[in-house]
């Protein structure tokens, strides 16, 4: 199993465990040089958002996996947080809907989380 393929599990575990709503993984190794997956997960309200990044950010740093940059704060309806290999998206429904990562990165992979 790659290092990134194990992050993006351990992160997709953290965000079930708070109750992270339609986790979905896409694969973009093959088309961009951003990372090699992006995670993208709907939070149901502010606090519950911000538990689901701290969990994230708690387990990767148990593997030595820090995050490089994190866009948004409490109070965000997104929060994007780069690892490097993996990027993770905590959206609110409203803000999720209306970005729509799926649609933009359409191009890469779909992976179920039960895949990694």
């Amino acid at each position: 199993m790659t290092e990134a393929r194990q992050s993006a599990k351990i992160a997709c575990r953290a965000l079930s465990e708070k109750k992270g709503e339609d986790i979905r993984v896409i694969d973009i190794s093959e088309i961009s040089v951003l990372a090699d997956y992006f995670i993208i997960a709907t939070g149901t309200n502010p606090n519950q958002i911000q538990a689901m990044v701290s969990a994230v950010d708690e387990e990767l740093s148990k593997i030595g996996c820090h995050a490089r940059q994190i866009e948004g704060n409490q109070h965000s309806s997104w929060v994007l947080m780069d690892y490097g290999d993996i990027i993770v998206h905590v959206f609110s429904k409203e803000d999720r809907l209306f970005y729509d990562l799926e649609r933009i990165w359409r191009d890469g992979r779909m992976v179920s989380p039960e895949e990694l």
